[in-house]
């Protein structure tokens, strides 16, 4: 009844949210990306995105789908895997951003390994200017981080969403005194985000809290110590947004191979990307 194509192009739209990047991801024209949403519109008997000239969003029925989609797709890619025999070994070195500590990335890469058991997976959790780096020299196979800025392009986009500031519920910003933020420490891509948006509006600020671990800035902002950027999908439980400062404005998280791709981290990133929209929700 559910065609796996469709169901795959389905599951791209619902990540990017925009046709566009969807066919671009999938390297087939816009209208086949149409052709298949209505299609699968028609096999479902229910609309699965509301569209406009301006945004792409889900209906209820499309966020129901979803998991649907995954569940076949996953044992398609299982039977493929099955009756080609196909074993992958090595070692697949792979860098995520703390961004991602929080989501259902481990459901991820816990199917991956029991579909491939035999490819030893090093992970790394940095920040994402870091993984950037290590990527560069040639350090990791394989990263999920975001993408440096407007202009930044390489790799496969995975999901896109808007920076906001956030803080303890209750926390006002004294437009009088210096924005206190808290941030992770260079090169982290949302610090620098956040000083050049606040340099760019006039607004005077000072570093409340500095730490490389995610835990840690979400501990501080719980505190009340100050405000933070943060990704708009991911605002972790006891932290809200707080308004009066400028617009932080769009960000992207893509996937990076190294120079040199294997069939593990092909097999990883296909993975990520057929299970991208669980990144966007908190565990």
């Amino acid at each position: 009844m559910y065609d796996p194509v469709q169901l795959r192009t389905f599951l791209t739209v619902a990540q990017t949210l925009s046709f566009t990047q969807a066919a671009a991801r999938l390297g087939v024209r816009q209208s086949t990306v149409s052709q298949h949403v209505r299609r699968l519109e028609e096999a479902t008997g229910r609309p699965l995105f509301v569209r406009d000239t301006h945004s792409v969003g889900m209906t209820e029925d499309g966020e129901a789908l979803l998991g649907f989609a995954r569940t076949i797709l996953e044992a398609h890619e299982r039977a493929a895997a099955f009756f080609t025999g196909t074993r992958l070994r090595g070692r697949l070195r792979f860098g995520a951003s703390e961004d991602f500590v929080l989501t259902r990335l481990p459901e991820i890469l816990e199917g991956f390994r029991h579909e491939h058991p035999e490819v030893d997976l090093e992970l790394s959790v940095e920040l994402s200017g870091t993984l950037h780096e290590r990527l560069d020299a040639g350090r990791l196979d394989l990263v999920l981080a975001k993408r440096r800025g407007p202009g930044d392009e390489r790799g496969r986009l995975v999901w896109r969403d808007r920076m906001v500031w956030i803080g303890a519920e209750g926390l006002r910003v004294d437009p009088e005194r210096p924005v206190p933020l808290i941030v992770f420490p260079p090169p982290g891509i949302t610090r620098a985000r956040a000083l050049e948006v606040l340099e760019r509006d006039g607004r005077a600020w000072r570093i409340a809290c500095t730490s490389g671990s995610l835990s840690g800035l979400i501990a501080a902002a719980r505190a009340g110590l100050g405000v933070m950027a943060h990704t708009r999908g991911l605002i972790p439980p006891g932290l809200v947004r707080v308004g009066g400062l400028p617009e932080l404005g769009p960000v992207e998280f893509a996937l990076l191979q190294g120079r040199r791709p294997t069939p593990a981290s092909e097999a990883l990133a296909a993975a990520v990307l057929a299970g991208g929209d669980r990144l966007s929700r908190p565990a």
